[in-house]
């Protein structure tokens, strides 16, 4: 058996009383893929900051190359040679590629010059130790994120790092740049180099890992070999049930039911090309395509975050003119964006502001936000969301990715919107809170609402929709009942360039 480079036992974190963690474990071997898997809010990026020095524990033990650990910064954990790959990259992109991996530890000449030749030549061997063709001296910023992740691993093996941290590595990848990123895993786990693998795609852990560890609500639940247990078995560790994906057999929307939506042969510039479809009342409607094909687009267009150049819009039978996002809201549209941290939170306002931004004048009383009834509000449709937080002030920054997406909801169900346009509703987001998702949007067009959902998951696709459309370059290429909705036709249309 491969020696055990980290062990983590009893490890236990609180936050203003609050348990994150209680009685958390973990070990690692030299050499291998270690998935650590759980829903969002299960304690997995506090384990890994206690690991990294950020958060200092509050009990329990960690041991290092056999050594036991106390780190009080990144920098102890740094020179202990464990580094952490985050997912959202933080790195200089105006920097050349050699700056960013030596940046902080720079070579100088006579030492007043920095010596951007050595740091080229030495950034040349890391990246061919990696075995990727970057140059060193190409600014950061011009490289896809894909490279710009290699460039990341460099920088963490130039600190030499034994033991590498990689938090949802693919979640901005493309299929050529995940089979890039596993090649180099598979090339340092030969090196020795122990990985922590943080995702939510299964048939990423199956692929790539060694072994799965699985927490739930802040506690180690166990640790299984991947070849030797199956997708449920992971899933039911991780929710403490077994969540269903089947297919949607048939549609749940009345062949009878009023269109609230018709658009008619919008364009957007190259982007979107002649596109035309309705949406009925109670209905979700799927839109399915490879990256690129105008999905995102023609839901900007129609909510007016980005601007049509042909095309027109019925809402309810009448056609409208939308210039604006703020315009859609009035027809009684929102957007919810793959993008919520960028597009659709104020990431340090609270769940109550959040929740009640889109309607804030219906609030104000002589002149004065009545706070008492925004909170109210916030707080009895959080609750019917069933969002997960300590209270409605609680910072959304602090919420898991799931319960994020529910203040984002809540805000348009007290807006009262009618259409709700999803796009890739569950990215980032774990199993069980996917599930939760898909509950939630069942429920709405329960309730009357209409659903636009634009999802890069094919199973997700076709658990929800009760119609697909589906894109490719900008263009509608087909439109399925969801009984024909299978992967072939649908990516068979995807593929209709």
């Amino acid at each position: 058996m491969k020696k055990t480079i980290l062990k983590m036992t009893d490890i236990s974190k609180s936050f203003s009383g609050v348990e994150a963690l209680k009685n958390a474990a973990l070990d690692l071997r030299e050499g291998e893929v270690l998935a650590l898997m759980g829903e969002n809010g299960a304690g997995k990026s506090t384990l890994m900051k206690i690991l990294t020095g950020i958060y200092p524990k509050d009990g329990g033990e960690v041991e290092v190359f056999g050594e036991k650990v106390n780190f009080k910064s990144v920098n102890d954990s740094q020179e202990k040679g464990i580094a952490i790959i985050h997912q959202e990259l933080n790195m200089m992109k105006d920097l050349t590629v050699a700056q960013n991996i030596f940046i902080g530890r720079e070579y100088m000449k006579l030492g007043v010059v920095i010596d951007d030749h050595k740091m080229q030549r030495e950034a040349k061997k890391l990246l061919d130790y990696v075995g990727v063709d970057i140059p060193p001296s190409k600014r950061l910023g011009e490289l896809t994120v894909g490279k710009q992740q290699m460039v990341e691993i460099a920088k963490a093996i130039s600190h030499k790092a034994k033991l590498l941290v990689l938090d949802e590595p693919t979640a901005a990848l493309t299929s050529v740049e995940v089979d890039e990123l596993f090649r180099i895993m598979n090339e340092l786990k030969v090196q020795g180099i122990g990985m922590i693998y943080i995702s939510h795609r299964m048939d990423e852990i199956k692929r790539i890992s060694d072994r799965v560890t699985v927490m739930r609500d802040g506690e180690y639940i166990g640790t299984v070999d991947t070849d030797k247990t199956d997708t449920e078995e992971i899933v039911r560790m991780m929710v403490g049930r077994v969540v269903y994906g089947d297919k949607k057999e048939k549609s749940n929307c009345p062949e009878n039911a009023p269109t609230v939506l018709e658009v008619e042969n919008l364009n957007v510039d190259d982007t979107v090309k002649n596109v035309s479809f309705n949406l009925k009342k109670g209905e979700i409607l799927g839109f399915s395509g490879l990256m690129g094909a105008g999905r995102t687009e023609v839901a900007r267009a129609i909510f007016g975050a980005d601007k049509k150049t042909g095309g027109k819009i019925k809402i309810k039978g009448e056609y409208v003119e939308i210039n604006s996002p703020e315009e859609a809201v009035k027809k009684g549209l929102c957007y919810i964006s793959e993008d919520r941290k960028r597009y659709g939170l104020l990431l340090d306002k609270s769940v109550t502001d959040n929740s009640v931004l889109a309607s804030i004048g219906d609030f104000v009383r002589f002149g004065f936000i009545d706070d008492t009834h925004a909170r109210e509000e916030a707080e009895k449709t959080n609750k019917k969301l069933r969002t997960k937080t300590p209270s409605m002030s609680q910072i959304v920054r602090n919420l898991s990715g799931g319960n994020q997406q529910k203040v984002v909801v809540a805000r348009w169900l007290i807006k009262n919107a009618d259409i709700f346009i999803f796009d890739e509703p569950t990215r980032g987001i774990d199993i069980g809170a996917k599930s939760e998702m898909y509950e939630l949007m069942e429920e709405l067009v329960k309730n009357g609402k209409s659903i636009i959902m634009i999802s890069s998951e094919l199973a997700e696709i076709q658990r929800c929709s009760d119609r697909v459309i589906v894109m490719c370059e900008g263009r509608i290429t087909g439109e399925l009942p969801v009984k024909d909705a299978t992967q072939e036709n649908i990516m068979r249309f995807a593929m209709m360039r």
